[in-house]
């Protein structure tokens, strides 16, 4: 390496003088593995049920390397928390792949256990999400209940982005067992909002909004 000292004006060169310095290096580099840090995120799905109770559903969810860590509430039910702990798995370039198998304790109106999912495929500009868990009721096994959110969305130049959504739940009352609905949102530096409308055509429609921050 070449180094260069200016002194009064001229130019003198110090060949070795860096070589020769101590080097220092990241706690992380010492030790022979990348950092590794938290991430979180915080969202709230705000619904507007027709003939029933409004509903937040408000999730938090912590990342450490290949852990995953959440917190539900008014998921399964109103009045109703769940804390889940996962393993992370990605594969692949092009199309890629995202599998979270969690394990989640249900408590509060109803209580439980809930084997569960989170999975994202992406491929281009073409994402499908879906988070799915089974419930098992611990007292009563008639209200065992395979619980189901999915989304399969484009996104456009901007972060904008459009697509199709479904879900499955017994959080309120619906004359369907799976609605379907549209979905349209965007990113805003660190936060993403959407608005989803289930079951136009079918009943009279259920509107959701989200925000979900990352940090």
């Amino acid at each position: 390496m070449l180094a260069t000292l200016v002194l009064t004006g001229h130019a003198v060169a110090a060949q070795g003088m860096i070589d020769a310095a101590p080097t220092t290096s990241a706690p992380s580099e010492v030790h022979g593995a990348p950092a590794r840090s938290w991430s979180y995120s915080a969202s709230l799905f705000q619904y507007f049920v027709p003939h029933d109770q409004d509903l937040a559903v408000p999730m938090l969810t912590a990342d450490h390397d290949r852990l995953h860590l959440e917190a539900r509430y008014n998921y399964e039910a109103l009045k109703t928390g769940s804390a889940w702990l996962g393993y992370a798995f990605s594969a692949g370039n092009q199309l890629k792949i995202d599998l979270t198998p969690m394990l989640g304790g249900v408590f509060g109106d109803v209580q439980g256990i809930a084997p569960g999912y989170e999975l994202t495929l992406s491929w281009s500009r073409i994402e499908l999400y879906s988070e799915g868990e089974y419930f098992l009721d611990s007292g009563d096994d008639a209200e065992d209940f395979f619980y189901n959110w999915s989304e399969l969305s484009i996104t456009r130049t901007g972060g904008w982005r459009a697509g199709l959504v479904v879900q499955r739940t017994l959080a309120y009352e619906t004359s369907l067992d799976l609605q379907r609905g549209l979905l349209a949102g965007g990113s805003f530096q660190a936060v993403d909002l959407t608005a989803y409308v289930f079951n136009l055509g079918w009943e009279d429609p259920t509107v959701v909004i989200s925000a979900e921050v990352g940090f």
